[in-house]
């Protein structure tokens, strides 16, 4: 394997943290773009919401947000190269959250 290839199963489930050292959520999903014989990542979703729209259940996330509303935060679209993976065991943030793009139920 390359160096610069990860095994993206690996990666799931991670806690992703900030540059405080604070976590910011889980990495939920990978999403990327295929072109002919390659894939590459364009971004990370993580936090709850980013959950629930892997999972691809809006709907409820919407009944859950009535009930639970201020329990459930939302997650971040981090860029590809906003997140360093030099350690795919700890991934951390290359910039500050406040930069990032929330995700948030539509």
């Amino acid at each position: 394997m390359a160096s610069d290839e990860i095994n993206l199963e690996l990666l799931l489930g991670r806690k992703v943290f900030a540059l405080n050292g604070k976590s910011i959520g889980r990495l939920e999903e990978v999403r990327g773009k295929l072109s002919p014989g390659e894939c590459h990542v364009t971004e990370f979703l993580v936090g709850h919401y980013a959950m629930f729209e892997r999972l691809s259940a809006w709907s409820i996330v919407r009944s859950l947000l009535s009930l639970f509303g201020s329990l459930i935060k939302s997650g971040y679209r981090v860029p590809w190269d906003k997140l360093d993976l030099s350690d795919p065991k700890h991934p951390k943030l290359a910039c500050k959250v406040a930069a990032l793009p929330p995700l948030e139920v539509k």
